[in-house]
């Protein structure tokens, strides 16, 4: 079908959403917006959907969720005897919406659904699929991007966000379904009544935040909690979870961002709600200010990122990267295990491909075995259940990724701001002990290990001209014809859509991960950059991890090095 026509056929059948029949008379007279609405289906993969919320088959609204729990239905009855399916939803605008109407969906289809009855964390989805033991579960969040983004993540039996296999055979499900005749649906209050959905209920909540709080290595070590804690929760779904975890853990002197704390999917003190963007944090860091407190602790919008601010020793306060509170979450760890005798046999650090090289190192001096995996916390999710089925879950103590996701323990196998959260906490307070600021430790990390600067640079690019680019970029920088960048020899370039990693010695390793449009060169010096299409918005990410005997240097080679890079991606 053309655009064309594909509008025509909305505007008939699309009736049921008022928002969606006045953009769709709007869109009338917009060539550009009906072509970007209507020239291709959301993509559904590893991530679910994500995507604008909008009229069209590239939007997210009730029809293209419907399609998907359509699809995601039938594969479930194909897979599993009686199936069972778990629902949580965050703050964002339609979120409530789009989980009762995917929960319709299931229970149309003959699958009992447990849906929690207020917005909730992400990993808390992951925790109730485990705990209850359904067959999978979808959230209803678009994480931490803008506003006019939500999405639909769907996760399998293990609590993971579906592998890609699993994403391959729910999509060929999904595109054998017609979007407007295709679909069984159920009143969402009907299904209440005949009990085909019922709500999660308190006592999965409490479990929930038992297992994270069992992750706490400090318990019973007799440490001053008194610490001073700033808390936003970014408008999102963490404020209830969080708190109650820091409080049942000794943790009382919590104020919270006020202007923040009400749930609302326009997000009105932070456009962008990343707890990685210093402007999301700045009414966090206006109250820090104001109570001089010791510790600003940030989530995004599903509470899985978390973010921090310290004070440093001018009295004024520094945010740390992901890498680095990952860093630092590593030494905690590995230390404290070994204060009590907790560190396990063989222990297993997981961090994806982009996140900070040095981490490797600080995990070998510890005894710790890494394991590097492709970007998306499911992949370390992964690990955890492969570990699992060796015996061992035991060995794992940490997994992290650069965009600021931690997760401690083997409760659940997504990214957790509430573990994360706690176990920031106790960091800084178990550092605090020794007469040490996160600071301080982070400098003697250094000291010891040599700077590592990580940096990322998005470039953006739009409609379906912006995909062809990308997909243009990316052909170039595989076809490229060197040996050296900055002078320096690529001792390495890991093709991970091949599966292959290239050697300067012109051998190919296999990579042993699982096929995905990422390309990674690391050059002589300890100095790497990665390059992938994100999977959620219309962007290229550009990573790039220097090292450098002094943050100068590195400041000063990772500038020079992305100039270059740029021109050899031709933009």
């Amino acid at each position: 079908m053309t655009v064309l026509e594909k509008y025509g056929l909305w505007c008939a059948k699309a009736v049921e959403d008022d928002d969606l029949v006045k953009e769709l008379e709007r869109m009338k007279d917009d060539e550009k917006a009906m072509e970007d609405a209507f020239y291709k289906d959301l993509e559904f993969g590893t991530g679910g959907l994500r995507g604008v919320i909008g009229a069209g088959t590239n939007r997210m609204n009730i029809y293209t969720v419907r399609k998907a729990s359509q699809g995601y239905s039938n594969y479930l009855n194909a897979n599993f005897k009686s199936p069972s399916v778990a629902i949580a939803y965050d703050s964002r605008i339609k979120s409530d919406l789009f989980s009762k109407t995917a929960a319709g969906v299931f229970a149309a289809n003959g699958i009992k659904v447990l849906i929690y009855p207020k917005l909730m964390p992400t990993p808390s989805l992951s925790f109730a699929v485990r705990h209850h033991g359904t067959s999978g579960g979808i959230v209803v969040t678009a994480s931490h991007n803008p506003a006019k983004y939500n999405g639909y993540k769907v996760y399998g039996p293990d609590g993971c966000q579906i592998t890609t296999e699993g994403a391959k055979e729910i999509l060929k499900c999904i595109n054998e379904i017609d979007i407007f005749n295709g679909v069984k649906t159920m009143d969402f209050d009907e299904g209440i009544r005949n009990k085909s959905i019922e709500y999660i209920p308190s006592s999965t909540t409490d479990a929930f935040i038992e297992a994270v709080s069992n992750e706490s290595l400090i318990k019973n070590g007799g440490f001053d909690k008194s610490v001073s804690i700033v808390y936003t929760p970014l408008h999102g779904a963490g404020l209830e979870c969080v708190t109650r975890c820091l409080k049942e853990n000794g943790y009382t002197d919590i104020k919270v961002v006020e202007k923040q704390a009400v749930p609302d999917g326009n997000f009105p003190t932070c456009p962008y709600p990343n707890p990685e963007i210093r402007e999301a944090l700045e009414l966090g860091l206006e109250k820090c200010r104001e109570t001089g407190s010791d510790l600003l602790i940030a989530t995004d919008p599903d509470s899985d990122r978390v973010g921090i601010a310290v004070r440093n020793g001018r009295g004024e306060y520094e945010l740390l990267t992901g890498n680095e509170v990952g860093m630092l979450l590593l030494v905690y760890i590995a230390e404290r295990r070994r204060e009590i005798n907790m560190m396990p046999k063989n222990p297993v650090m997981v961090k994806t491909i982009v996140t900070i090289d040095l981490a490797k190192r600080i995990a070998a001096s510890y005894g710790v075995e890494t394991r590097e995996v492709l970007t998306g916390f499911k992949f370390i999710g992964e690990q955890i259940g492969l570990l699992e089925k060796e015996g061992h879950p035991e060995r794992y103590i940490l997994g992290f990724e650069e965009s600021y996701g931690y997760l401690s323990g083997t409760y659940v196998r997504d990214k957790d701001a509430v573990n994360g959260a706690l176990m920031i906490a106790d960091m800084f307070v178990y550092f605090r002990s020794k007469g040490l600021s996160l600071l301080q430790r982070l400098e003697m990390i250094y000291s010891e290990f040599g700077y590592c600067l990580n940096t990322l640079h998005n470039y953006g690019f739009e409609g379906i001209k912006g995909f062809d680019t990308m997909q243009s970029v990316m052909k170039r920088l595989r076809n490229l014809k060197i040996d050296s960048i900055l002078d320096r020899h690529i001792d390495s370039i890991g093709d991970y859509k091949l599966g292959l990693i290239h050697t300067r010695a012109c051998t190919d390793i296999p990579t042993g991960l699982p096929s995905s449009d990422v390309l990674k060169f690391i050059l002589e010096g300890d100095i790497s950059f990665v390059v992938r299409p994100s999977g959620t918005e219309p962007k290229l990410k550009l990573y790039l991890s220097v090292s450098a005997p002094t943050k100068k240097e590195a400041v000063e080679i990772e500038s020079r090095l992305k100039t270059e890079i740029e021109g050899l991606m031709g933009i």
